[in-house]
């Protein structure tokens, strides 16, 4: 039997990746699918750039259209990332009858209810489980494998320049501002760290396990984003105290009200296996009601890992070239016609934990007044700890772990903390979650 050629639009890190795998493990790919995978054409903006893997025997351009209109080709894989010009290459190459597979995050998350719409109409696949936590095999194990549960919640350290930078301020008691400075030196940050440090990345992603989980349509714009640059040494060392880790997590859950969608720095007990994953790793943690919890841990970047998602995506394309369009696993796990109008909750009515910094004036009466704007909000207090001042400073650190409750109410509370005359700066707040299973 013939192989099947792909179309690369990106001959980077990833794109070279994938080329790389393809070449070196084509036996056994082939034992897997059936048939041999073989890329033809590929695009790449600089065609004089030194590239990781051999391109002999594939047709080079600088124009991805001519690959995503190329007849000869059966599948694009698209690796250029952004969203403008991949949303039109990727519109192209459904219209022109050509499976699609891609790890772009941004892309899925953004267009992905019409990318899906318009494969349902042309009876192609788009395949995208690269396009989260890398080579962790997620969501292929949330759409099949789990396939027989409900979905309770999940967790995930999904970014690991995020996680990178918490865990140097943990092991090495540095500043935030110095480790990402560092990230960027190793090349874990953009010289833009912004979509990384403030979980724009992280939502991305969060929003398509939210809606393979659930069931429910892609809806990034009402995700919560919380970045991880307002946290301090002295945050990661008194989380340390309390018996907790910091992580920068996104977090879905299902409630009677509706999904939670969010990411935010969290603090997790630090006996939980997801708050030891440490470094530029990544890990999900996700609860369903028939298997309990399950944890996928790997590397969430990198050419090769990365990769073993894209050909995988290609396994699995190929092996259902020939089959019914109908029968085909759904690109978000439910029928089209089944997903669910469950709301996404606003961020005022999530119920959770919290960490609370404060720097409060070292006298008499100060703490009662905290406390008691706490009470009148029906917050109770987990536990506290008190600093003693530094040398000829009249204020003190404050950092108290409350009880679970509503949002809109921890807001009020801050608000009023915050116009207390013996309050030095704004407070500093986090959210607690003990993931039990």
């Amino acid at each position: 039997m013939n192989s099947v050629k792909v179309g690369l639009l990106g001959l980077g890190t990833v794109g070279g990746g994938t080329v790389k795998v393809l070449s070196r493990n084509a036996h056994e790919i082939m034992r897997r699918a059936g048939r041999g995978i073989e890329v033809a054409h590929a695009s790449a903006r600089d065609l004089s750039k030194p590239r990781i893997c051999d391109t002999t025997g594939i047709t080079l351009t600088q124009n991805p259209f001519e690959v995503v209109n190329n007849p000869e080709l059966q599948v694009i894989v698209e690796l250029i990332g952004g969203t403008d010009q991949a949303r039109e290459l990727v519109l192209r190459a459904i219209a022109n009858g050509k499976h699609v597979v891609t790890a772009n995050k941004a892309l899925i998350a953004r267009h992905g209810n019409e990318i899906f719409a318009a494969a349902r109409d042309k009876g192609v696949m788009v395949a995208f489980e690269a396009a989260v936590a890398g080579g962790i095999p997620v969501i292929k194990a949330i759409r099949e494998g789990l396939a027989g549960n409900r979905i309770e919640w999940l967790a995930g350290i999904i970014n690991g320049t995020g996680n990178f930078i918490l865990t140097e301020m943990r092991d090495k008691g540095r500043d935030f501002a110095d480790v990402l400075a560092e990230a960027q030196r190793l090349g874990y940050a953009e010289a833009d760290p912004t979509f990384d440090v403030e979980g724009i990345d992280a939502a991305h992603k969060l929003t398509i396990l939210a809606s393979i989980a659930f069931g429910i349509p892609l809806q990034f714009d009402k995700a919560y984003t919380e970045g991880i640059s307002r946290i301090t040494r002295q945050d990661v060392g008194y989380a340390e105290e309390l018996g907790y880790r910091i992580k920068h997590l996104g977090i879905a859950r299902r409630t009677e009200e509706g999904i939670e969608l969010r990411v935010h720095p969290t603090l997790i007990p630090h006996r939980r296996l997801i708050a030891n994953v440490d470094g530029v790793m990544n890990a999900v943690l996700v609860k369903g009601d028939a298997v309990g919890p399950t944890l996928f841990y790997g590397a969430g970047a990198g050419a090769e890992p990365t990769a073993s998602a894209v050909v995988a995506d290609l396994v699995d394309v190929v092996r259902t070239l020939t089959s019914d369009p109908e029968n085909r696993v759904p690109h978000l796990a439910f029928q089209p016609d089944a997903l669910s109008d469950l709301p996404i909750l606003p961020m005022e009515k999530v119920e959770t934990a919290y960490y609370l910094r404060m720097q409060a004036q070292d006298r008499p009466g100060v703490l009662a007044d905290v406390t008691r704007i706490l009470a009148d909000q029906n917050i109770s207090i987990e536990a506290m700890l008190q600093k003693a001042p530094a040398n000829g400073d009249g204020s003190v650190p404050v950092v108290i772990l409350t009880h679970r409750i509503r949002e809109q109410q921890m807001n009020e509370a801050i608000r009023r903390i915050e116009a207390l005359g013996t309050m030095a700066g704004p407070v500093m707040r986090m959210r607690v979650e003990h993931l039990k299973g």
